[in-house]
């Protein structure tokens, strides 16, 4: 039965018979089959059919809250046994905003270092992405914006503030000046992240409040092309002041601290909110709280 609600999982996350069957492994006939059989078992139509996937019946609205549900459950009480038996080990699932990349490489080496047993697959994503993954059980933790956007039913622990710094050419005309305030980036070039992340949201509010409009010709939702822009042309950029000086070691760069703007906002790590935890996740959570800068 946990096979086949997985499967109804999966395919309410992807909307397509094919994707599904692939991000589990297995067949599009073996879905298929797997759906059926839970349809039947259930005495009801879960997913609207035709020549292709067609979304869920309102039974199948209904049924996946409770698939998740129980999932969830079983992967948890799968985690405690095993660490009953094993300690603690396993396969973590990290969800990470671009900007905090460094320091869910940070948190993972250190964690991993004092249990070698406990893997880590750390993935880029958004942070509404970071949320939805949670939610659909394809992350078992993310690390994102804690006080700035609506977070739902979660769990969370404080890691750091985020501060911002602007990154240029040690050729640019900025590069002489020990620190920047918004103010000062009126005209200047820049390269941003895309407006769908948190992040650019949090700059182009900076922005605002100093009354200046952004010159950004170039997006990009990843902080290295970013940093290279930067290194090719007479670009700028905005980024954390952990990501800048581990991006700009070793480049032809300036990285000046940036005055003013709104209140740093807190970043750090989001669990489901579930009593109790796995243990792999709540000795994560703990580990987080020794990491965390005030």
């Amino acid at each position: 039965m946990i096979a086949k609600l997985e499967m109804f999982i999966a395919l309410a996350r992807e909307r397509h018979f094919g994707r599904a069957a692939d991000s589990l492994g297995i067949t599009q006939p073996t879905l298929s089959t797997g759906i059926k059989q839970l349809e039947a078992h259930l005495g009801v139509k879960l997913v609207q059919r035709g020549s292709r996937f067609g979304g869920l019946t309102p039974e199948g609205q209904h049924t996946l809250l409770a698939a998740r549900q129980i999932v969830g459950d079983a992967r948890r009480l799968r985690d405690e046994m095993r660490a009953t038996r094993l300690g603690l080990s396993g396969k973590v699932r990290l969800a990470v905003i671009p900007t905090a990349l460094t320091w869910a490489s940070r948190l993972a080496t250190s964690f991993n270092r004092q249990n070698p047993n406990v893997e880590f697959s750390i993935l880029s994503r958004s942070s509404h992405e970071v949320l939805t993954m949670i939610e659909t059980l394809e992350a078992d933790i993310g690390l994102s914006y804690l006080d700035n956007e609506p977070l739902g039913r979660v769990t969370n622990v404080g890691l750091y503030r985020e501060t911002y710094t602007l990154v240029c050419h040690e050729t640019h005309p900025l590069a002489a000046r020990a620190r920047a305030n918004w103010a000062d980036l009126a005209d200047v070039q820049l390269c941003l992240l895309t407006p769908d992340m948190q992040n650019r949201r949090i700059i182009n509010r900076n922005f605002m409040e100093a009354g200046v409009t952004p010159l950004s010709p170039i997006e990009s939702n990843s902080t290295v092309v970013l940093v290279s822009n930067v290194v090719a042309g007479p670009w700028a950029t905005i980024l954390p002041t952990d990501m800048a000086a581990f991006l700009a070691a070793g480049q032809p760069l300036r990285v000046l601290p940036l005055d003013g703007g709104v209140p740093a906002h807190q970043v750090g790590l989001v669990a489901p909110h579930q009593e109790p935890q796995t243990p792999v996740l709540q000795a994560l959570m703990t580990h987080g709280r020794d990491m965390a800068i005030d």
